[in-house]
């Protein structure tokens, strides 16, 4: 990300320029890892699923123990007045986040009534259609709800994820296909993923292990909608093996088209492009 890019941070009742300290050094938060957040975009006027991004950061405040600490709707409105102040030109990234400042009775656990809240906005440019993806396995696995916050999106999952970043790029990848415990596919250390077979998306089933991205969700419906035969299902390295194309939905870059899996190359296919199509319809509409 661009070292110079404008940042407006709100935070205790007021908005800050730049990348301001939100985190004391004995916050629990800091040090115990209660931190969570959710990103939702700003571009060309949009505000994609903005409300459904703000509420599931206060869903997931509520799993880890925390009390939610603004109602969807103030986080909205907040995070509205805040692209305002911006240039109107280059697009946005919103992230609103909550953790704790206090232990409860067993230090490791968060006391709820020291939940605090900060909103930042950030210039982060959208990715173009020609920004790719390419894909590994990888050795690290998705954790289950029995032992993991997977019901949240919470800061202490992503280290897992970030080595299996490591991993990829020590092998000349971007990105990998994680697995759940099981074996089958579940998402990419980044985003949920698709693949597409005969002229018909697959994706792989929430189960629990990863979240169901609202993006996913967007594009789902959208597929569906328009007459397109698109299946939540169980999947295998060897069905994306197969494939005729794969892609990746995330909030970051929406559709992002993988063009190699392993040693196969892929090529940007007509069904990821109208997948693509269609979501930024919708968000221009």
């Amino acid at each position: 990300m661009p070292a110079n890019r404008r940042i407006l941070t709100w935070f205790e009742g007021e908005w800050h320029e730049g990348n301001v300290p939100i985190m004391g050094s004995a916050d629990h938060g800091t040090w115990l890892g209660t931190l969570v957040f959710d990103g939702a975009r700003w571009f060309d006027g949009v505000t994609p699923d903005l409300d459904r991004h703000c509420a599931r950061m206060n869903n997931s405040a509520a799993a880890l123990g925390l009390n939610p600490p603004m109602s969807t709707e103030d986080i909205v409105a907040l995070a509205e007045d805040g692209c305002a102040q911006f240039d109107g030109e280059t697009a946005l990234y919103i992230r609103p986040m909550a953790w704790s400042t206090q232990g409860g009775p067993g230090v490791v656990d968060p006391d709820p009534e020291s939940t605090r809240f900060a909103l930042a906005i950030e210039e982060i440019a959208m990715p173009s259609e020609d920004r790719t993806a390419t894909l590994t396995t990888t050795s690290f696995v998705r954790p289950t709800l029995a032992s993991a916050t997977v019901n949240a999106k919470a800061a202490c999952l992503y280290p897992n994820n970030q080595r299996m970043l490591k991993e990829a790029q020590a092998k000349g990848f971007s990105n990998v296909i994680a697995c759940d415990q099981l074996g089958n596919v579940a998402e990419t250390a980044t985003s949920n993923i698709w693949m597409v077979k005969d002229g018909v998306y697959f994706t792989p089933i929430p189960n629990g292990c990863f979240l169901n991205g609202i993006t996913r969700q967007r594009v789902l419906k959208l597929l569906r909608d328009n007459g397109e035969k698109a299946f939540e299902t169980v999947l295998t390295l060897d069905d994306f093996r197969a494939a005729d194309e794969i892609f990746m939905t995330g909030n970051l870059s929406k559709v992002q088209a993988a063009v190699k899996f392993e040693d196969r190359e892929l090529e940007q296919g007509p069904k990821t492009r109208l997948a693509r199509k269609m979501y930024f319809d919708w968000a221009y509409a």
